[in-house]
């Protein structure tokens, strides 16, 4: 899929391959590389629903926002629910009734660490449908 961005060049929302990160400093490298990587194409900053979609190797997607206050949210699809347990070692916090998990913006260090190993392919996303108004917990 292509995107138009400020300067009129179209830039490539493709898939890419997990690199493994093996210490915080890495994760954070990362962090500070898709953001950049995000800022480039999302044109309207108002618009909700951007962010990355981490596919799982053993099924199953996490689509990762933040939001306004910092916060992380994700939506875990059904085929990743076995990752669950995983998600709430790895954050310290419980897992939601539904689909849409919301993280304290510090978390997100340790919830990249601990998904590390599961990851296959990232990719960006621009309109993910986060159902926030009707099922954030």
């Amino acid at each position: 899929m292509m995107h138009e961005h400020d300067s009129e060049e179209p830039v490539e929302l493709s898939e890419k391959p997990w690199i493994s990160l093996g210490t915080t400093y890495d994760v954070e490298a990362w962090i500070d590389s898709y953001n950049r990587d995000l800022r480039r194409v999302v044109v309207n900053p108002r618009l909700t629903g951007y962010g990355i979609c981490f596919s799982l190797g053993h099924g199953g997607d996490i689509y990762l926002h933040t939001d306004a206050e910092g916060n992380v949210v994700l939506d875990v699809t059904e085929e990743a629910d076995w990752v669950t347990p995983l998600l709430t070692a790895a954050t310290g916090v419980a897992a939601p009734a539904g689909r849409i998990w919301t993280l304290p913006g510090d978390r997100l260090t340790q919830l990249v660490l601990g998904l590390d190993p599961l990851i296959a392919r990232t990719r960006l996303v621009l309109a993910h449908d986060f159902r926030m108004k009707k099922g954030w917990q």
